[in-house]
């Protein structure tokens, strides 16, 4: 991505250890105080803490976000391939993009990935496989995704922006290359030259500029580490995501890369 883009500033409210209306509230409070976008994340069970605790659904959460908010981008980080059909996975971003746009263009970012977590498959009846059928199930999907996109009527408001998540060289990368508006990873500062290294290689071989693709990465959590921020943006970074979790969703460190963000933007 061009080195001139602004740094903008994303924040995971990780819908599990709480009750709705705080995850709502939280949303609420994130667009007042300016953050660029909120994801939630695809699960049917916490990550963290108490395997057995409060958690909601990803998708029917958006349609609310969509609804409540008025300027915020908003998405999955990540959506789980593996658990909707791809034409109905374009249908429901389609239809959330219209619901955002509230008479202009929509928000919705439509992130996905190839899914891992083995619980949600096992539980909830979907065939786990490898990590390779399903990052191959997720490059079947994906043309599919945006032919759905070009056919169906109405069409999206905007060309809904592609996030997509991992950091793996040989398919990953490759399908980043060739669908991604948006790359995101964990990748440490010192490892994102050789990953965007790949990314242009790939690149190459599909023919595409990539770029032009927005490279998106993890802010330490639990404190604001703004020398690992400031590495992150010198390593081609323009989009930061920091995760928050119930009950409480503790706003403090966000409000700190609020101010790095706007400092950095001059």
């Amino acid at each position: 991505m061009s080195l001139d883009s602004p740094a903008r500033l994303a924040v995971q409210v990780q819908p599990q250890h709480a009750e709705y209306h705080a995850i709502r509230d939280t949303v609420m409070r994130l667009e007042e105080l300016g953050v660029d976008a909120v994801f939630n994340w695809d699960h049917f069970f916490p990550l963290t803490g108490d395997p057995e605790g409060l958690h909601f659904e990803a998708w029917s959460m958006l349609g609310a976000w969509a609804e409540q908010t008025e300027r915020i981008e908003f998405g999955t980080l990540v959506n789980c391939n593996s658990y909707r059909g791809a034409d109905l996975q374009a249908d429901m971003a389609r239809t959330l993009d219209h619901i955002s746009a509230k008479g202009g263009t929509g928000r919705f970012i439509f992130g996905t990935g190839a899914g891992w977590f083995e619980r949600d498959y096992d539980e909830y009846g979907y065939e786990f496989g490898t990590r390779g059928s399903r990052l191959n199930a997720l490059a079947d999907a994906l043309p599919r995704i945006e032919a759905r996109w070009a056919k169906l009527n109405p069409g999206p408001t905007r060309r809904i922006p592609v996030l997509i998540g991992g950091k793996g060289e040989q398919k990953t990368l490759r399908i980043v290359a060739r669908h991604a508006d948006i790359w995101h990873s964990f990748v440490a500062p010192d490892e994102l030259p050789h990953k965007l290294d790949v990314l242009a290689r790939w690149g190459e071989k599909v023919g595409r500029d990539v770029s032009e693709i927005t490279v998106s990465n993890e802010l330490v959590r639990h404190h604001a580490d703004l020398d690992d921020a400031d590495a992150l943006y010198d390593a081609g970074v323009r989009l930061f995501t920091l995760g928050v979790s119930g009950p409480e969703y503790d706003l403090s460190v966000a409000r700190q890369y609020l101010a790095w963000r706007d400092r950095k933007n001059g």
